[in-house]
């Protein structure tokens, strides 16, 4: 009966038998009379659990006089999943047994060994947060009509005001996780290599947005460097921002440090699962602190900038190459570089190159070359973490009063 009842969880139909069975005998069952309440809002999230049997009931503000009910759950539901991608964060709702209730309970742990066997299962949690975001904004639109409509009736009013504040809610919930989501997808912390200083900023336009950038240890002595910006900005773009940068890290562990290698699997995975016509440009390159050189593919992103230990831009050979996600034949812009002591070399997405001034202006390629060779020269010892928020407090200072239209990220490298 287990069985039964996971293939019908929409999250694991998808799953082959070998692992629903496997998920069968090794999630904990979890019994819990009627009126238990088995998650409380507030504590931090650690466990998921999927109903076998009986109805639940999701609430807000329990046990106090703001208390009500957002949802009820049947059979084949589950909850419990948003706060496993997002590791520290606090559950916003409690959840309490409507009947007497059967479940499996996953942990933290079962649910990234799950996520290692089937990465595909993180792009179905993308979707489906991505779904339930759509659902949610379109009952926010209908009842938004609907009270225009019943104003002139009191009660219908201050019925549809509540709907709309539980929806506001559920919105807002919804867009931490998809935050949190893109937040757990960067680095923590920027790993070290000898010779080499590193350093990262990224700012969205939006609550969320679609840049990304990572830094992957190939082994002691190399390190693969990723940028990348998916077509679109918000919530959908920071989603599939999220399976992209999956994806990459992935391939690039299993691939060993081949650019060209990495990017050709993220593209063929991107075509067979990308059904929304999204797609990302991305320069992946490999780092190695004893030859000091810097081997890097490039599909369709931005081509670096490379600058001198005087402060003179050293203009980097390139070809074609195009996004990922748009074809089956891939098309990469192959490039080695030797980067000289002292020298630094910067990553960006082309955010920071249409930051436009009010009066519609954009920053453009030419004054971020000519701001990366003043800023080295006036602080010539600065970390390459000081070089990319300097360079975006520059861009900050260009665009006053303008609003900010794309997401902007920044990379450095600097040889000591």
């Amino acid at each position: 009966m287990k069985e039964e009842v996971l293939k019908q969880v929409g999250l694991f139909a998808s799953l082959p038998s070998s692992e629903i069975r496997y998920l069968c005998d090794t999630l904990r069952p979890r019994e819990f009379e009627a009126g238990t309440v088995f998650i409380h809002e507030g504590e931090t999230a650690e466990l998921f659990f999927v109903l076998l049997e009986g109805q639940i009931e999701i609430i807000k503000a329990i046990g106090t006089a703001e208390e009500r009910v957002l949802g009820v759950g049947e059979r084949g539901s589950f909850v419990g999943e948003m706060g496993l991608i997002n590791p520290g964060s606090l559950r916003t709702a409690s959840v309490r047994a409507r009947t007497p209730v059967r479940m499996l309970e996953m942990t933290r742990a079962q649910f990234d060994a799950l996520l290692h066997r089937q990465p595909s299962l993180a792009y179905k949690m993308v979707r489906m947060l991505s779904l339930r975001l759509e659902r949610g904004e379109n009952r926010t639109i209908r009842d938004l009509h609907e009270k225009n409509l019943q104003l002139r009736h009191a009660y219908d009013s201050l019925k549809e005001a509540q709907t709309e504040l539980v929806e506001k809610e559920r919105m807002e919930q919804e867009l931490d996780v998809a935050r949190g989501i893109q937040e757990s997808m960067l680095p923590r912390k920027i790993p070290q290599l000898p010779r080499f200083n590193l350093g990262a900023r990224m700012k969205p336009a939006r609550a969320v947005g679609g840049d990304f950038y990572d830094f992957i240890p190939i082994s002691e002595s190399s390190l693969g460097i990723v940028i990348g910006d998916v077509a679109g900005k918000g919530v959908p773009a920071a989603l599939f921002m999220a399976l992209s940068s999956n994806l990459l890290r992935a391939e690039a562990r299993r691939t060993g440090g081949s650019t060209r290698e990495a990017l050709r699997h993220v593209n063929q995975q991107l075509l067979e699962i990308n059904d929304t016509g999204m797609f990302v440009t991305v320069l992946y390159g490999v780092l190695n602190s004893t030859t000091h050189e810097f081997q890097y593919a490039r599909g369709g992103h931005q081509v670096p900038v490379l600058c001198d230990s005087c402060g003179k831009i050293v203009d980097l050979p390139h070809s074609s190459g195009l996004p990922l996600g748009t074809g089956d034949e891939i098309l990469l812009d192959e490039q080695t570089v030797v980067l000289p002591s002292g020298s630094t070399l910067l990553l960006y997405t082309d955010g920071i190159t249409d930051v436009l001034d009010v009066h519609g202006r954009a920053f453009g390629t030419k004054r971020l070359r000519e701001a990366l060779s003043m800023t080295l020269l006036i602080h010539q010892t600065a970390p390459a973490q000081g070089i990319c928020d300097r360079l975006l407090e520059l861009t900050e200072a260009y665009r006053g009063e303008a609003a900010q239209y794309d997401d902007i990220t920044l990379a450095a490298v600097r040889v000591e």
